[in-house]
């Protein structure tokens, strides 16, 4: 039971901290999120840091993607993909003079599930840091536990994914043309297969 304890301890912290996200979703099309895939397998930590396990960064990650994606209702699934490449989680130290702060640099991919294909040619490498606010600028070390630091990485991690995928919008229109498509020939084909016009009466 004491190897669960910092799990669940870091999904008691990401839960409460998920409550706030309240911003309107982004236009993404017809976005549903498929397969929620994270790997910290790799990863790297620096120097002068909490420690965290691949487990602690893999729960972290998938949770922060399945709030913020699973908001989207569309039909069409997209697989995400994301490693955690490195991170620093700020320890305690003196406030001003050392307060070094938290990072978390992943890398995100997405495909296209029903084509299964790869959308995205080259991972795209994405690093984010805490939130400023008047406790950081001291350094959360002094504030934060090891499980809110990771929490709030990787809520902005999810974040800055969302913002990556909003400067594609011709991933998800390309899909949407598609569908319109589909749906013009499935009508086209209804009308052509509907009764026989009547003949006029003499």
């Amino acid at each position: 039971m004491r190897a669960f304890a910092p799990l669940l301890a870091l999904l008691a912290v990401i839960s409460c901290a998920n409550k706030e996200l309240t911003e309107p979703r982004a236009d993404l099309g017809n976005f549903g999120l498929g397969l929620n895939i994270v790997v910290a397998d790799n990863v790297q930590m620096v120097p002068i840091s909490r420690p965290a396990t691949v487990e602690e960064w893999e729960t972290a990650m998938q949770l922060a993607i399945d709030e913020r994606f699973g908001r989207y209702t569309g039909t069409k699934a997209y697989n995400l993909g994301i490693a955690v490449d490195g991170y620093a989680l700020a320890p305690p130290g003196i406030p001003i003079i050392a307060s070094p702060k938290s990072v978390l640099v992943i890398t995100a991919n997405i495909w296209d599930d029903a084509a299964q294909l790869k959308l995205n040619e080259e991972g795209k490498q994405l690093m984010v840091f805490e939130n400023l606010t008047p406790e950081e600028v001291i350094g959360s070390g002094l504030t934060k536990t090891r499980e809110q630091q990771m929490a709030a990485l990787a809520f902005n991690a999810a974040y800055a994914v969302e913002q990556w995928l909003m400067e594609h919008p011709e991933w998800f229109a390309a899909v949407a043309a598609a569908q319109a498509d589909a749906e013009m020939a499935e009508m086209l084909q209804a009308l052509s297969d509907g009764p026989a016009p009547e003949a006029p009466a003499n």
